[in-house]
C-alpha cells in the first residue's frame, strides 16, 4: 500500500491532523516541538461517493472502501539535513514515503508557539524544501562518485544516471526541487533509481482556524500557498482545519454533518485531503458489484485490464481473458445491470484496455 508522509514545521498541527484522518487519538499533539518522535502509521478509507449507489443497485449490504496509508513524521528545523533537531531521523522516515503532504499553519494563535516566533507559510515551506534539497545535494555528490567509477567499467545504467545527476546538480544549487526538473519518461525512470527526498510529489495543507473554513480565500496566508504552489513547486493545495477536524473524531455521522454545517460547509476538509492525497500518489478506483459486496479496488492510473485483474489476485492476471466493463456514469444512468446490459453500455475489452476510474468491472480468466 502507497504512503503519504504528513511534513512540515513542529506545532503546525501534523499530529492533530494524523488523528483526525485515522478516526484516532493516535498521535501525541502537544504545544512543544517534537512531540512526534517515532512516526505513527495509520490506514485510512478514501471517502468515495459512488459506492452507495452502486450498493442500493448490487442490493447487498457489504461496502468495501478503497485505502492509503498516511504516516506522521517528526516536525523538522532548519538545519535538519546537518542533524539538527530530529534532522536524520526525518530525513530517514520522509525517503520511505511515495508522496509528501506538507502541512502549512495558516492561522494566528498565541496560545500556539511557532518555533520561529511568527506565522510566515512562505518561509515554512522554504525552510523544508531547504532541507530536502540540502539532502538530496549531498546523496547525489556520493551517488556521482559511485557512476563515474562505474561508468569507467562500462555500466549503461550508472551512465544513464550521472547524465541525469549532471543536470540535477545545477538545478538543486539553484534551491529548486527535483521534483520541478524538466525530465522525459526514460529520465522519469532514472529519477525514481536516485531515491531524491525533493523529487516526490507534494501536497500543501493550509491549516486555518474554523472561521476561514468557509471562506479561505479571505485568508492571505492561503492566497501565498496557492501562488507560490502554483509558480514555484508544480504542486497541489487544499485547505483544512485541523482543530475542527480534531473536534469531528468523537461525533457521530449526523452530528459531523450538523456541526460542518454549522461552520458554513458541507465536506470535511479532512475527505478532500486524503481524496487529494490518492491522486497525488497517482492512484484511482475501479469497482467490483455483486450481491456479496460492492468493493473500489485501487490501481495505478494508465495500468491496463490484466494488471488491474491482478490487483484482485495474481491468478486473475495470470489467466486473464477478457474484462467485462461498464462505466460508473452509464451503470447509474440506467439503473440496473439489466438495464445497462440491454442498452448495450456493458463492453468486453481485451489485454490492452487501459483502466479509467469509476470503471465497474467483472473479470474472465482461466483457473
Amino acid at each position: 500500500m502507497l504512503q503519504a508522509g504528513i511534513v512540515g514545521l513542529p506545532n503546525v498541527g501534523k499530529s492533530t491532523l494524523f488523528n483526525a484522518l485515522t478516526r484516532t487519538r493516535k498521535a501525541e499533539s502537544a504545544n512543544y516541538p517534537f512531540c512526534t518522535i517515532d512516526p505513527n502509521v495509520g490506514v485510512v478509507q478514501v471517502p468515495d461517493a459512488r459506492l452507495e449507489p452502486l450498493r442500493v443497485i448490487a442490493k447487498t449490504e457489504k461496502v468495501i472502501p478503497a485505502a492509503i496509508e498516511f504516516v506522521d513524521i517528526a516536525g523538522l528545523v532548519a538545519g535538519a539535513s546537518k542533524g539538527e533537531g530530529l534532522g536524520n531521523k526525518f530525513l530517514a522516515n520522509i525517503r520511505e514515503v511515495d508522496a509528501i503532504v506538507h502541512v502549512v499553519r495558516c492561522f494566528e494563535d498565541e496560545d500556539i508557539v511557532h518555533n520561529m516566533g511568527s506565522i510566515d507559510p512562505l518561509r515554512d515551506i522554504e525552510v523544508i524544501n531547504t532541507e530536502l534539497v540540502l539532502a538530496d545535494l549531498a546523496s547525489l555528490d556520493s551517488q556521482k562518485e559511485k557512476a563515474v567509477k562505474k561508468v569507467r567499467g562500462g555500466d549503461k545504467e550508472a551512465a544513464e544516471n550521472l547524465a541525469l545527476i549532471e543536470r540535477l546538480l545545477p538545478h538543486l544549487n539553484e534551491n529548486k526541487p527535483a521534483v520541478t526538473l524538466p525530465v522525459t519518461d526514460d529520465e522519469r525512470e532514472v529519477l525514481k533509481r536516485l531515491c531524491l527526498l525533493s523529487a516526490k510529489k507534494v501536497l500543501y495543507a493550509c491549516n486555518v482556524a474554523e472561521n476561514d473554513l468557509a471562506d479561505p480565500s479571505s485568508n492571505p496566508y492561503v492566497a501565498a500557498v496557492e501562488g507560490y504552489a502554483r509558480e514555484h513547486h508544480e504542486a497541489g493545495i487544499c485547505v483544512i482545519s485541523a482543530a475542527v477536524e480534531a473536534e469531528l473524531i468523537d461525533f457521530n455521522p449526523v452530528e459531523a454533518a450538523e456541526y460542518l454545517e454549522s461552520l458554513g460547509v458541507k465536506d470535511s476538509g479532512v475527505s478532500l485531503l486524503i481524496r487529494a492525497a490518492y491522486d497525488l500518489l497517482g492512484l484511482a478506483s475501479y469497482f467490483t458489484a455483486g450481491e456479496k459486496e460492492v468493493r473500489a479496488w485501487t490501481f495505478h492510473k494508465g495500468m491496463k485490464a490484466p494488471q488491474c485483474a491482478g490487483v484482485i489476485h495474481t491468478d486473475f492476471e495470470k489467466g486473464f481473458i477478457k474484462a467485462e466493463v461498464v462505466s460508473y456514469d452509464a451503470l447509474i444512468a440506467a439503473g440496473s445491470v439489466a438495464a445497462a446490459r440491454e442498452a448495450g453500455k456493458y463492453r468486453l475489452e481485451g489485454k490492452d484496455y487501459e483502466f479509467a476510474d469509476g470503471d465497474v468491472a467483472l473479470f474472465r480468466f482461466n483457473n
